[in-house]
């Protein structure tokens, strides 16, 4: 299955707060945007935190009734989460993908790692058929900083 996953980069909240962060973590995951006007993505995560802490999971039919909206909307947007990786169906039961939500967000990462490899591999082969000089980590610092940029990698 193929995964989406849209990284924003937004402020995050300046008060520690549950649903806050909750919902900054879930923006900034591109969870709740487009048309999710009610933010219903970012309640279905926090019901499934809230819900399932012994790792049972939880029913879309427990998850509509728990946020009053009807079972074509809960499966709308559990299509969606499930598309970005960060939950899962295990026959009727939907789960975090991870057993906490830092658990998703690292598996999350991983796959990302792993993505981004493949990119970078693909990008040196073409690079390589069309004749692009490589360039070291040390000469690539050195021309940042002529131009006037200054990268410091860490």
């Amino acid at each position: 299955m193929q995964k989406r996953l849209i990284l924003q980069n937004l402020p995050r909240p300046h008060t520690r707060d549950l649903i806050e962060e909750t919902y900054w973590l879930c923006d900034t995951l591109g969870l709740s945007s487009g048309r999710d006007l009610d933010n219903l993505s970012t309640q279905i995560i926090l019901k499934i935190l809230q819900h399932s802490s012994d790792y049972s999971g939880i029913s879309s039919d427990e998850l509509g009734a728990l946020l009053e909206i009807s079972q074509g909307r809960v499966n709308h947007h559990l299509r969606n989460l499930s598309r970005s990786g960060m939950v899962y169906r295990d026959r009727r039961l939907i789960h975090l993908r991870g057993r906490s939500l830092r658990d998703s967000i690292r598996e999350i990462r991983r796959d990302a790692n792993r993505i981004f490899d493949e990119l970078e591999s693909v990008a040196d082969e073409i690079d390589g058929l069309i004749g692009v000089p490589e360039r070291s980590e040390e000469k690539a610092l050195v021309l940042r900083k002529m131009s006037g940029i200054m990268i410091q990698n860490k």
